[in-house]
């Protein structure tokens, strides 16, 4: 060996030194630092979405548990389960000696979450509100994994596909949407949830958005008085709601007299994970179709 390349292999054994004995540090979504000796190879995820974000950073063979309902990619579903996301079992996650728990500010118990945290289990907290928030959070993932590269993958596709969207749909004409989470009690989203989000890069506009909570309730009084030109519901699972449709029986309804009407399966659009743009480009299909059904000449 040439005396430059031992020099170059010394000065590079020294910043691999230096690397590893400074340890990973990210900060998560709630600006907290989390630290690491080295990458986690034993990860709990307490949320169906974080199961599949991980997935997503190319760490998915490194969870050794996560919660009810983690069901994609198809690998999650064989994943050991620690209960659900608002009421798992500490002593279950405690048992399976993680070296990262990655948790839901909306959805765990903070309480659950400290008692973790006072036992020395690294947490990282997250909370997403905006769509463009979902790349950075697999980009530290992949920081926390071990699997950068994989994860900077996943994300700048992510960030492509996002862009391409804003493109083609920005300045089409507004359509006023009403997005239907649940039935009865009757369920919508405020302004400042992630689903909003999605219907304004569509160019809708949430007739709710002024509403601060994330999910509140709705009277049908209400939604007839916004007169919404869509109404997308989401529901429980795979299968269109029935009760959809009962939104027909509103003749009054511009959304029900042009049969704008549409449904997205939940995981597609209420999970914060990447496949969250599959359920924006169906959104956005729908309003092009209300758009397309407007009267000639007519705004609205």
């Amino acid at each position: 060996m040439t005396p430059n390349k031992l020099l170059w292999l010394c000065l590079w054994l020294l910043s691999a030194s230096n690397a590893l004995a400074a340890g990973i540090s990210v900060r998560d979504d709630t600006g907290a630092t989390v630290s690491l000796a080295q990458p986690a190879q034993r990860i709990v995820t307490l949320s169906p979405h974080l199961a599949e974000t991980v997935f997503a950073a190319g760490a998915g063979g490194q969870i050794v548990g996560t919660v009810d309902y983690s069901n994609y990619p198809e690998a999650a579903r064989r994943i050991p389960r620690v209960g659900g996301y608002s009421r798992f079992d500490l002593e279950a996650v405690v048992a399976l000696k993680p070296d990262l728990i990655i948790a839901w500010e909306g959805g765990n118990a903070p309480a659950h979450l400290q008692k973790l945290r006072r036992l020395g289990l690294p947490v990282y907290l997250s909370q997403i509100s905006r769509l463009e928030d979902i790349a950075g959070e697999i980009e530290r993932i992949g920081v926390l994994a071990g699997t950068r590269q994989s994860a900077d993958t996943a994300a700048r596709t992510f960030r492509q596909r996002l862009a391409d969207l804003q493109a083609r749909y920005a300045g089409r004409p507004v359509v006023r949407t009403f997005y239907e989470v649940w039935h009865q009690p009757l369920k919508t989203i405020g302004g400042q949830q992630f689903i909003s989000s999605v219907i304004r890069l569509c160019g809708g506009e949430n007739v709710f958005g002024t509403l601060t909570a994330t999910a509140p309730d709705v009277t049908v009084e209400a939604v007839l008085a916004a007169n919404p030109e869509a109404i997308i519901a989401s529901g429980m699972g795979e299968a269109r709601p029935e009760w959809l449709d009962d939104w027909q029986a509103r003749p009054g309804l511009l959304a029900a007299q042009r049969k704008n009407l549409f449904f997205i399966p939940p995981d597609l659009i209420q999970r914060h994970t990447p496949r969250l743009l599959d359920g924006a480009e169906r959104l956005c299909q729908h309003l092009e179709t209300a758009r397309s059904r407007r009267p000639a000449g007519s705004r609205q």
